[in-house]
């Protein structure tokens, strides 16, 4: 028979945890993306009122970028467009 493992109170067959078998790589891997993830959001603090005014500016500010940016090349190609389409008329 197989080993068997202890493994958060339940057992598990030992392929589940070897990372030389698929199956215990895909688990393995998992398991420890999950324990970084709990660690990062652990060390993550909420920013103050001053940071986050910083970050809503800068985002408020990119918008108004993209959509002038947006806005001007959909005013150039109007005309473009209409020369192309109606050659003849």
């Amino acid at each position: 028979m197989e080993a068997v493992q202890r493994i958060s109170g339940g057992a598990m067959p030992g392929f589940v945890t070897d990372k030389n078998n698929p199956v215990g790589y895909v688990i393995k891997s998992l398991q420890e993306f999950g324990q970084e993830s709990i660690r990062l959001v652990r060390r993550c603090t909420k920013p103050d009122a001053r940071e986050f005014k910083k970050i809503a500016l800068a985002c408020g500010v990119g918008f108004a970028i993209m959509g002038f940016i947006g806005y001007t090349v959909k005013l150039v190609f109007i005309p473009i467009n209409n020369i192309i389409i109606q050659p003849g008329a």
